[in-house]
């Protein structure tokens, strides 16, 4: 029922925490794939070919931001509930930045009234 914790008697496998959590530090933020998204030019060019991605690159989900080895895996992955939270995810509203995290907290930009005329 626990986590995965290290050990306190084999040091040999200790268990990394970030290796664990590795697929968070390598995502894009949400903020970043709305904004692919609405430009919407993304699914219409074909993508570079890359060697060090899995399946030379060419098998991406765009709202998942996730690189496929191949054409049945991502077909797959299209089927998954998790694809299917996210698409529902970056249909709504436009995800949180800070900027609006900002002025909710009242730290956002000043509102110094109407510029005056200056001679």
């Amino acid at each position: 029922m626990g986590g995965k914790c290290p050990s306190r008697k084999v040091k040999k496998r200790r268990f990394s925490h970030k290796t664990a959590r590795r697929d968070k530090f390598l995502l894009k933020g949400d903020d970043a794939v709305y904004d692919e998204l609405q430009k919407g030019d993304s699914e219409k060019k074909p993508l570079p070919r890359d060697e060090d991605l899995p399946g030379m690159g060419q098998y991406y989900c765009l709202h998942c931001d996730r690189y496929f080895a191949n054409s049945t895996v991502r077909d797959e992955h299209f089927k998954t509930k998790r694809h299917k939270k996210r698409l529902k995810q970056m249909s709504g509203p436009a995800p949180h930045t800070q900027l609006d995290a900002d002025l909710a907290a009242g730290m956002g930009m000043p509102d110094n009234g109407p510029t005056l005329m200056s001679t």
